[in-house]
């Protein structure tokens, strides 16, 4: 999975670094965008925890009839609800990218980028709810494998979409998200093909289910979307303030943005497989289990953060080389680099943490946790940084955020494992 999670990420990074060649503007531009995607993939990601710990829930149960049930009623529901989302984002770009700070010009460029991302990330959302349904019976090796293909995909045409070929010149900034809606349509259609020989669906039923099963899904989907939502309100309020500072800091925080998804590869990858098998032993009541996986969870999180931070500080100016070659671009994301990435160790911690709420029976105090990450210690911290410093400042001000929000994080599941309901076997 975590292969797959690393392609995944990995190529939109590409995205990033193929449009860096177009120039700054096409760079800043796309920026501005990034807070809207991660707000789709915020309301996908709070429906596919729920998809799986219902399903994994039933599962561990033995209700197979149910998880059937509620595969069909995620999948459907889930497309529909992201396609209303889609229609909604693209009627208001204007307004809201303006309050971004974006101006004219730059909106012009984001217009003809904006139609096919969306298309990409409606694609996108299906094919994300299939992996949760996947990951729900136990399989992460067909999501893993697809994550890959669709990336290669990606990368394959990315090129060939914005550069051209031949005579033909492409198509610039709006290539790239048509390379990425092509690549999430093909990933679609195989992982259709999958689940037409698996007996995980039924047409049966599902009007008396969904009357059964709104209310603990809502239980566990409306705190998870919360939490979801809560980090692109959060990279709204960021790219405001960077754009404050100019157009060539907007690009290296959109750059900066992007290699931070790429460094989270384990976390997020450990987010969407340990859920399923947390929320197995929640249903069959096996607290040992828990502490063993969140122990060994953690452990992996922190040491592979902290080294790949700390590798990636010290190699910042070759980075962010390899990502632009435009020298104001190129120093800002260094410096950037340099202070979040060691900090993600922290970061990650928290995310695991409000993944596990989510599978173990509390997500409210998941989405109070998340909440609390971003509105008392993330931005806070960041917009004092970016009072007193700048871009420095404010890059030091996130990292401290991100150890601030790690070491509470800790802190509240200690507290929530120790009480004598959930304390491990001796």
């Amino acid at each position: 999975m975590a292969i797959g999670v690393l392609a995944l990420l990995g190529f939109q990074l590409v995205d990033s670094a193929f449009i860096a060649r177009l120039g700054t503007a096409p760079l800043a531009a796309q920026s501005f965008t990034f807070p809207l995607s991660f707000l789709i993939i915020g309301i996908q990601v709070g429906m596919g925890i729920a998809i799986a710990a219902l399903i994994s829930r039933a599962l561990g149960a033995e209700q197979l009839a149910r998880a059937r049930r509620l595969g069909s009623l995620v999948l459907l529901l889930g497309a529909s609800v992201i396609a209303v989302l889609v229609v909604v984002l693209w009627a208001v770009q204007t307004p809201v990218f303006a309050r971004l700070g974006a101006d004219a010009a730059t909106r012009e460029l984001i217009r003809g980028y904006w139609a096919p991302q969306l298309l990409a990330a409606w694609f996108g959302a299906a094919l994300y709810f299939g992996y949760s349904l996947f990951r729900a019976h136990g399989n992460t090796r067909l999501p893993g494998i697809l994550m890959v293909v669709t990336s290669l995909v990606n990368l394959v045409l990315d090129p060939l979409l914005i550069f051209g070929v031949g005579g033909w010149e492409g198509l610039g900034l709006p290539g790239a998200a048509w390379a990425t809606t092509l690549a999430f349509a093909a990933g679609l259609a195989v992982l259709g093909d999958r689940l037409r020989g698996t007996d995980w669906l039924t047409g049966e039923g599902l009007g008396a289910e969904l009357r059964a099963s709104a209310r603990p899904f809502i239980g566990i989907a409306g705190p998870a979307m919360v939490s979801q939502l809560m980090p692109p309100l959060a990279a709204m309020l960021a790219i405001a303030v960077v754009a404050t500072l100019g157009e060539a800091q907007v690009a290296a925080w959109g750059l900066a943005s992007r290699l931070e998804t790429l460094s989270l590869m384990v976390v997020l990858a450990m987010t969407m497989s340990l859920p399923p098998w947390l929320g197995r032993c929640y249903g069959a009541g096996d607290w040992e289990q828990v502490h063993r996986l969140m122990r060994l969870a953690l452990r992996a999180v922190v040491a592979w953060q902290l080294a790949l931070g700390l590798a990636m500080a010290l190699a910042a100016p070759w980075v962010a080389q390899g990502l632009s070659g435009n020298p104001e671009v190129r120093d800002d994301l260094a410096m950037l680099i340099r202070f979040l990435l060691p900090s993600y160790a922290a970061l990650g911690v928290c995310m695991l943490v409000v993944s596990a709420g989510n599978a173990l029976g509390w997500p409210l105090r998941a989405m109070l946790m998340s909440g609390a990450r971003l509105f008392l210690f993330y931005l806070p911290c960041l917009g004092a940084g970016a009072w007193f410093g700048g871009l420095t400042g404010l890059a030091a001000g996130a990292a401290l955020g991100n150890l601030l929000a790690g070491l509470a994080a800790w802190g509240v599941l200690r507290r929530i494992l120790a009480s004598p309901r959930r304390a491990a076997v001796a």
